[in-house]
Formats: structure tokens, C-alpha cells, sequence
């Protein structure tokens, strides 16, 4: 795949930042489990860049609320416009949702309090919205007003994704399209950002709160333009003071025992340790700006250590960064031309299962189809959801790769995944019923009779882990299934299940 760089690169040393320190990130990192991609910014300039097998530098990435930061900042452009004020009431922006008759609350609640998440909400409204997603004529603007504004508006911080939601659907309102759209020849096209996507409701209105999909170095690029104050170039794509009230505390978000979650909240966009603020994404996706030291740090994860991942940042960082050479006697930034970033080790990679890729039990399993049996609480009728939906698989080998197959249903269609053993193997897979993601697939013989495999969705945080443990004898061989996903908006027990071998190795 060839790489596409649009900011330009630069050796450490040239823009004033330690090397060491760099590869003493990129080691910490590596350490907090299935980080993604990582990128340094100093002076404009990419110093450091990182990517872990099996994701790359032109593959998007699923950004979840990073995509808050997004919405903020095209508030900010829609201000500058004209289209609106912060004060405007959200019951006067969305007069078709708001109820005719709504309390004193609801009728309090501005653009600025659903910019700082003091929408008077006692919860995240979106959670009730997404359990009404098929209902007939449904509005999700109409579910969220409709929920119970407990406190006076402005009062309290409550992290809602429902209130960007609204933000989004007040700017499809009064520009006539959606969100993607709008922001693409204003902000996008401006940033060299292409290709990007967004998450949208029944009503093709943007979620805003979530749904944002970017490469790295896309991030990085909306990163360097906070961190610029708004500006890029030549051009003030949106007002410097926007910026700053967007990133600076706007709200108390305290307390927390998380240090970097409790140094207040300003416009969808988080304060942080040491002066610096952040988009933040849930399972670690982080664009850090660091106005102190003109940085910016860019990371995608699947992870739920999120606070050991900004942990790393500072710890490693916090002196690494000293003046330009040159500067002010004609050499440094500016001519620090399209120069290599930091070396990162050619063998970073997202964790595959540590084991054997052989073992003696193998060939008596190989090509034999396990029909399973879900153990109580895990079948498909059971409450909590979305649970994984296999009637039988099997183990195979193709050329070097153990191949993992499942049927999601008695005769239904077979769906395979090549794993390379200790290794990530890239392709394509149906993991859900009717649409085939690029997938990663990694295994090992964990034990004598037990082969872990890990099967990554590349693009986003999830990581499906697979335990088969065999067992039985000449008359008769079982499995017992283990799936989970370690990161997830929900249950991470996906599967537990037992299964008979019929045919092949049997």
C-alpha cells in the first residue's frame, strides 16, 4: 500500500525534541495492549510516527467521540457565519422536535449547554434514543427532548451524547445539510482531509457524537489546526477565539480518580495535566495539543487503559522538548525540509496469542465441524446483547495459516478467517451477517489441547478473542468455545459453548 503524507516530516533533532524520549514513548505504549497508531507533532512537523500490525497509515479508523470535537469546532464556524449565537434556546432551533409545551428547564437549555455537556440531563439521553432506533416515524432530536431535564440547565456536568447529537441536528436544520457535507469545503478540503465518513440516523442527520471515521494523520492534521488556533496557511478556517474557548475550561468535571478527566471541560473538548487539552475518543483514540511545547499527540487504540496511555504521554514527553537548533540564526523549522521521523521498531504489533503452531491434537481436529450448543445465559434469546451467533465451526489449515470457520445458522453460509500462528494475517470476512470488513487473524496452540486465536476488525477497537479447548477420544471429540471482546459498549461475554465433532478428523 503506498503511503499518502500530507504533513510535512521532520528528525526529531531538527524541530528541538529529544529522540530518546520518542523511543521511550513508542516502548511505554507498546506496552499498554492493542494500541494502534501513534503520531508526534512538533513545530507543525511529524517528529515520530508508529503503526502496529496490522494497522496502517492509510487505513481510516473509527474515532468515536473525538467526532464531539468536530461538531464543536463547526459550531464555531456556524457562529462566525452568522447561523446562530450560543445563546440561542435549543427549543427555538429545533422548534419541530421540541414538545409544544416544554418545562422551565427544557425551555432554559442554549447551545452553550449542550456545547459543555450542562444540558440539565441526569444521564446520557442517548441511551434511551438507541433503544427507540426502529421505532415507526422515530426522531432521535424528539426522543432526547423528550427526556426528563432533571437540574437547571448550566448546573452540572453529565457527559451526554445525546446533547451533540442535538448540535449536529440544530446545523443540519439551518444549513440544509449534513454535517459531512457542510464541514467538507469549509474545513476538510482545506486540511487535505479525504474519504472520511460519518455515522448518520434514520433521518440522514450525522450522529456528531460519535460516528466520525479518519486516518492518523487526519486526526494529526485537525489536531495541528486546534493547536494553530483555527488557523491553516493562509487561511482562518475558524475564529482563533472560538479555539481558545473551546479548548480552555469552560466546566467543572471533577472529581474523578482519573487525574487527566477531572481538569475541567470546555466545548466537546477536554482538559488535561500540564496545560494541554484533548478530542477524545472512547478506547483510546486521543489528538493531545500541548500549546506549551507547540505539540500535538496523536493516538488510535482499542484499549480500556486509556489513562496509562496519557500516562505515557507525560511521563516521556514532559522533557523532551527544548528550542530549535539554528533558531533565529537562519536554520530550524523552516528548513527542516521533508526529513525522516524518529525510528520506530520494524516489529511493533497489536498482541497475538504467545504459543506452539503445531501441535499433535491439531491433526486429529483439523476439518472436523463442531456444532455448538450455548451454555445457559449466552444463547440467543438471553437478555444483554449483542452476543455472537455461531451454530458450529471449524479448524483448518490453508498453505502455512490455521483457518477458523463458523456458520452463523444450520445450514447457512460459511464464514472463514486465515490467522497466521504468532502472526497477523490481513483479508477480508463476513463477521456479521450480509457485509464482509477487512479483518486481521492471529493464533496459537496455547496448550496441548487449547488454540487461542485473536480476530481483529481493522479500522476500529475490536478485537474478538477466540478459546477453543478440545477434548473426547476415538468415539467422539468436543469443544468448548470461550469468545469475548475485550472492549466493548456493552457485554464482553460474547460466547460460551460446547460442541460435538462430526466428520473429518472425528
Amino acid at each position: 500500500m503506498t503511503t499518502t503524507h500530507r504533513l510535512p516530516r521532520a528528525t526529531p533533532a531538527s524541530q528541538g525534541v529529544d529522540p530518546e524520549s520518542l523511543r521511550r514513548l513508542v516502548a511505554a505504549l507498546d506496552q499498554v495492549r492493542d494500541v494502534h497508531s501513534l503520531m508526534v507533532l512538533r513545530h507543525g512537523h511529524v517528529v515520530a510516527e508508529a503503526w502496529w500490525d496490522p494497522f496502517a497509515p492509510d487505513e481510516p479508523h473509527q474515532m468515536f467521540s473525538v467526532s464531539k470535537a468536530v461538531t464543536a469546532t463547526a459550531i464555531g464556524m456556524a457562529v462566525d457565519e452568522g447561523l446562530l449565537s450560543i445563546d440561542d434556546r435549543v427549543v427555538d432551533l429545533l422548534p419541530h422536535d421540541a414538545p409544544s409545551d416544554p418545562d422551565e428547564h427544557l425551555a432554559a437549555m442554549t447551545v452553550r449547554h449542550l456545547l459543555t455537556m450542562t444540558s440539565g440531563h441526569g444521564t446520557d439521553t442517548m441511551n434511551f434514543t438507541l433503544r427507540n432506533l426502529h421505532r415507526p416515524g422515530g426522531s432521535w432530536a424528539r426522543d432526547i427532548l423528550a427526556s426528563t431535564v432533571i437540574h437547571a440547565p448550566g448546573t452540572r456536568f453529565v457527559y451526554n451524547t445525546g446533547a451533540t447529537y442535538l448540535l449536529s441536528a440544530i446545523l443540519h436544520r439551518l444549513t440544509g445539510e449534513r454535517l459531512l457535507d457542510w464541514l467538507t469545503p469549509r474545513l476538510l478540503d482545506p486540511l487535505g482531509i479525504s474519504g472520511a465518513t460519518w455515522e448518520q440516523c434514520e433521518q440522514g442527520i450525522d450522529v456528531g457524537g460519535y460516528g466520525l471515521t479518519l486516518t492518523t494523520e487526519d486526526l494529526a492534521s485537525l489536531g495541528q489546526l486546534w493547536l494553530q488556533r483555527g488557523r491553516w496557511g493562509e487561511q482562518q478556517l475558524v475564529p482563533a477565539a472560538w479555539v481558545d474557548e473551546m479548548t480552555s475550561a469552560q466546566v467543572d468535571n471533577g472529581p474523578d480518580e482519573k487525574p487527566d478527566w477531572e481538569q475541567g471541560y470546555g466545548y466537546q473538548f477536554w482538559r488535561c495535566r500540564h496545560g494541554a487539552s484533548r478530542a477524545d475518543g472512547a478506547f483510546g483514540q486521543f489528538a493531545v495539543v500541548w500549546p506549551e511545547h507547540d505539540a500535538v499527540v496523536v493516538l488510535t487504540s482499542g484499549t480500556t487503559d486509556t489513562a496509562a496511555e496519557l500516562d505515557a504521554i507525560w511521563d516521556t514527553l514532559g522533557g523532551a522538548f527544548g528550542p530549535v537548533p539554528g533558531a533565529g540564526t537562519g536554520g530550524g523549522a523552516s528548513d527542516a525540509g521533508d526529513g525522516p521521523t524518529s525510528d520506530a521498531p520494524d516489529d511493533l504489533a497489536v498482541a497475538v496469542p504467545e504459543g506452539r503452531a503445531h501441535v499433535v491434537l491439531e491433526d486429529f481436529v483439523r476439518g472436523s465441524r463442531f456444532v455448538l450448543t450455548p451454555e445457559s445465559g449466552h444463547d440467543a434469546a438471553s437478555p444483554g446483547g449483542p452476543l455472537l451467533h455461531w451454530h458450529a465451526i471449524s479448524v483448518d489449515r490453508v498453505d502455512d495459516e490455521l483457518a477458523l470457520t463458523w456458520e452463523a445458522d444450520a445450514g447457512g453460509a460459511a464464514r472463514t478467517v486465515l490467522c497466521g500462528t504468532g502472526r497477523w494475517v490481513t483479508g477480508r470476512a463476513g463477521l456479521e451477517p450480509g457485509e464482509e470488513v477487512a479483518v486481521a487473524g492471529a493464533a496459537a496452540w496455547t496448550g496441548a489441547h487449547e488454540l487461542t486465536l485473536r480476530l481483529v476488525r481493522r479500522g476500529t477497537p475490536f478485537v474478538l478473542e477466540v478459546r477453543l479447548a478440545f477434548g473426547g477420544d476415538g468415539e467422539g471429540r468436543w469443544v468448548e468455545v470461550a469468545a469475548d471482546q475485550p472492549v466493548s459498549f456493552g457485554r464482553t461475554d460474547l460466547l460460551r459453548a460446547t460442541g460435538l465433532g462430526v466428520g473429518a478428523g472425528v
